[in-house]
């Protein structure tokens, strides 16, 4: 790129006006030696920053030797290439005229042979380097690269595929169905299983407490069946289903006893278990001497 841009300020320099930049910097270098630093400030911003001044010169006439070595050093250069190219431009349009006369028809014909010869040699020489040992490794990593990746895009569509066959089955079957309630057995049933968890498994035997709970309050019409509520949703519900006060604040009392001992991660106390146990029996008994 920086080639690029001095090219470029080369090409933006005025080398047709070097010779009369030269005569007129030197003629005013002999009749106003004082207007010198003044001019060469001038030329040097017209010859687009070009430096035009050296250490040593302490005298106009050496000033007027400096411009001109410069200038002469920057642009002769690119006036000979511009003369070379003017002349491979003569020369080539001269031959061209030249072949394109019928004496030369068939020295045309015998280059155009010449050509296709080489076209040949270019070719040969192309299929021999691709028939070397390094050009045959490449080949057969790139053709096994290939391989691989089409075998990975064949997977990949099959999985996709039978992950859209497979979609609606789930969505049939899976989350978007309605949950299936589980059914509660009699009060009785979970509070046996309880007092027979209460020695080895504690923790249980307070969710089989807590089975006993919501079986004894939906036998009551107090709970819904579809338990699809949580612990506290279910309080909220029973002032509205008929729940006496004393009944709800018993059941808002175990719930959060409940919730804080079984999803802790300390071991549930084999007391604290059987206590549990034992107050929602009594509250199962209470809500059935109420109904009866």
């Amino acid at each position: 790129m920086s080639i690029g841009l001095a090219l470029l300020w080369l090409a933006a320099l005025p080398c047709p006006d070097a010779e009369r930049d030269i005569q007129e910097f030197t003629e005013l270098a002999r009749s106003e030696p004082e207007a010198v630093e003044g001019a060469l400030e001038a030329l040097e911003a017209r010859w687009q920053g070009l430096p035009l001044r050296a250490p040593g010169d302490d005298t106009p006439f050496k000033h007027v030797e400096t411009v001109r070595v410069r200038l002469q050093g920057v642009c002769t250069p690119l006036e000979e290439e511009n003369t070379r190219a003017s002349a491979r431009t003569t020369d080539r349009a001269r031959l061209e005229e030249i072949l394109s006369r019928p004496e030369f028809a068939q020295a045309r014909q015998r280059q155009g042979d010449v050509l296709k010869r080489l076209l040949r040699m270019v070719r040969s020489w192309l299929e021999e380097l691709l028939q070397t040992r390094g050009a045959q490794s490449f080949a057969t990593s790139t053709r096994t690269l290939v391989l691989v990746l089409g075998i990975a895009v064949v997977l990949f569509t099959a999985l996709r595929l039978r992950s859209w066959r497979r979609a609606p089955t789930k969505r049939a079957g899976g989350p978007d169905a309605a949950p299936v309630p589980m059914r509660l057995d009699p009060p009785g049933d979970h509070l046996k299983r309880a007092r027979a968890a209460l020695t080895t498994q504690p923790r249980s035997a307070i969710r089989e407490g807590l089975l006993a709970l919501l079986s004894s309050l939906e036998s009551r019409r107090l709970a819904r069946p579809d338990r699809v509520r949580t612990n506290r949703e279910l309080v909220e519900e029973l002032p509205q289903r008929g729940a006496p006060a004393h009944v709800t604040g018993e059941v808002e009392r175990l719930v959060r006893w409940y919730d804080r001992a079984f999803y802790s991660l300390e071991p549930v106390p084999t007391e604290d278990a059987a206590r549990f146990v034992d107050e929602v029996e009594r509250l199962h008994q209470g809500l059935a001497g109420g109904t009866a």
